[in-house]
């Protein structure tokens, strides 16, 4: 059934200053499996739509509904993975990995079958007692990936994953994040702010305008992946990229203008 946003509208209060509207009247249907990717400038609101998702701001105005259930708060049917990895540093890849198992009333064997399941997935079967300040920055993020995949939500939401990482480790893990999700397909909701990543690995990329964000435009980015780097050669995945990044470049000079105005 998929994900239904239905006139989202959200409003940041702060205890001094102007209410910010940070969303604007979204509406926006994900199919159950399908891999969306969230591009806009900066402040548009982006990740806000994921923490309401995700269950962690409270929803203002509108609805939000996962496989025809409401979004209330926090639930195990939606897993989330952050930009700066959100580890335990006092716990081992194990025990991080076992983290929210550990809440599902499992008996203690099947807990490590699973967890293990998940590392060896991620490719990081032997660092199983490692910590994470003795990890890199793209093992740290793998650890990260299977931490919510052993739970097994039905929708895994990823604000920026890879933001933090060099330009080759992020080339590496968006080929293993793809090749994780054909093996176990989930609805995917992926925040970026680089186009070439969006359209590389989305079925469908949603432009978001400056602040207060809106959808300004739903574009189709379904190619064949099986190789990845001939697919960013290709001429209709260019051509794809930078249709994409002139609706994305209207809306950051809009939001630069509209923040000159502010100063002036």
């Amino acid at each position: 059934m998929g994900i239904a946003i239905d006139s989202v509208v959200h409003q940041y209060r702060p205890a001094r200053g102007r209410p910010v509207l940070a969303l604007d009247r979204i509406s926006l249907d994900i199919g159950d499996r399908e891999f969306l990717a969230l591009l806009g400038p900066s402040g548009c609101g982006k990740s806000t739509l994921l923490y309401l998702l995700g269950g962690f701001l409270p929803l203002q105005d509108g609805g939000i509904s996962v496989n025809g259930n409401d979004v209330t708060g926090p639930g195990a049917d939606r897993g989330i993975v952050f930009q700066h990895f959100a580890l335990f540093p006092w716990k081992s890849v194990l025990d991080n990995v076992l983290y929210g198992l550990e809440k599902q009333r499992l008996a203690k064997d099947e807990r490590l079958r699973i967890a293990q399941e998940y590392i060896d997935l991620v490719h990081l079967t032997g660092f199983e007692d490692a910590f994470p300040s003795q990890l890199s920055g793209g093992m740290k993020q793998r650890v990260a990936i299977a931490r919510t995949l052993a739970i097994d939500p039905d929708v895994l939401l990823m604000d920026e994953p890879f933001g933090a990482l060099d330009a080759q480790t992020r080339h590496i893990m968006q080929e293993e994040l793809l090749s994780i999700w054909r093996r176990s397909p989930k609805t995917v909701v992926f925040v970026t702010h680089d186009v070439r990543e969006a359209v590389l690995l989305a079925d469908r990329v949603a432009v978001m305008t400056a602040r207060p964000g809106r959808i300004k435009q739903i574009v189709e980015t379904r190619f064949d992946r099986s190789n990845l780097d001939a697919l960013s050669k290709d001429a209709g995945f260019l051509d794809r990229v930078d249709g994409i990044w002139q609706l994305v470049r209207e809306e950051a000079l809009a939001a630069e203008a509209d923040a000159s105005r502010s100063i002036t």
